[in-house]
């Protein structure tokens, strides 16, 4: 089995049917040519949204965070574990792949626990302390493509909502992954022009971060890109799912956005 790419997808990907589609005739491409080659992991906050608007709960996020009260945990899991996931599950058969849709902490690959770093109270919001890859890893030898939604649960059993980019940074680390990218509704990080920056270091990120070129969802974003790219020295890109064709270079050449690269590696642009 070759080492996975662990793709992530979000933000308004979920609501286009017609790129939904043609991203996921991507990757079953990717999975025809390499089987096991491919992991997805993704969000679906508008998603959440419209149904936390539908129940008239307040939606409220904090430095690019979902507060998760107790009262909208279930509600949360259920749009994200129940309709995302089969949404992407039936997108991928469709496209003739063997997908099999997953929890973070389904077939003990993540172990969460409640977040305790953010500064705040997130709520039921969880952080991954740990994994085991040989779950997923046997159903990526049995040419299954594993599609993972955000939500792990606490050793205790409590249902935690997870920042889908921090998690996909960790499966990323977890597996070993020869790359991670997240496929956002921007074509990259971009500068103050608009204009997007191929590479990104450290300090090139928090430079960015304090002056508010890069803000709401793109900081965890960015800060979760360079974590995992520290923590298994392969490179992490951001690039946008709005090009039809943004995976099919993957395997061979990488793909068009902002490359965050290995500190010992990467350079300032």
């Amino acid at each position: 089995m070759s080492t996975p790419f662990v793709i992530k997808l979000g933000g308004a990907l979920m609501d286009s049917a017609p790129a939904l589609t043609a991203i996921c005739r991507q990757l079953a491409a990717m999975h025809a040519q390499q089987p096991g080659c491919v992991v997805v992991v993704h969000g679906g906050g508008k998603a959440v949204d419209r149904q936390l608007a539908a129940l008239g709960m307040p939606t409220e996020r904090r430095d690019g965070i979902r507060i998760t009260p107790p009262e909208q945990v279930l509600q949360i899991c259920g749009v994200l574990s129940g309709q995302v996931n089969a949404q992407l599950v039936a997108c991928m058969i469709a496209a003739g792949v063997r997908a099999c849709g997953l929890r973070l902490t389904d077939a003990g690959l993540a172990q969460c626990s409640r977040s305790t770093h953010l500064g705040f109270d997130p709520g039921c919001v969880g952080s991954i302390t740990d994994g085991d890859p040989r779950g997923i890893r046997a159903l990526l030898d049995a040419g299954v493509l594993p599609v993972i939604s955000s939500i792990g649960t606490s050793a205790s059993g409590e249902l935690l909502n997870v920042n889908a980019d921090d998690a996909a940074a960790a499966v990323a680390s977890i597996l070993g992954a020869r790359g991670l990218v997240f496929l956002t509704d921007v074509p990259g990080v971009l500068d103050a022009s608009r204009s997007i920056l191929p590479s990104l270091d450290a300090a090139a990120i928090e430079r960015l971060i304090s002056d508010g070129t890069i803000s709401g969802g793109m900081i965890p974003k960015v800060r979760g890109a360079l974590e995992t790219a520290a923590a298994t020295g392969v490179a992490v890109t951001i690039a946008g799912w709005a090009d039809p064709a943004i995976l099919s270079n993957l395997l061979t050449g990488g793909v068009a956005g902002t490359r965050i690269a290995a500190p010992s590696t990467v350079t300032c642009p």
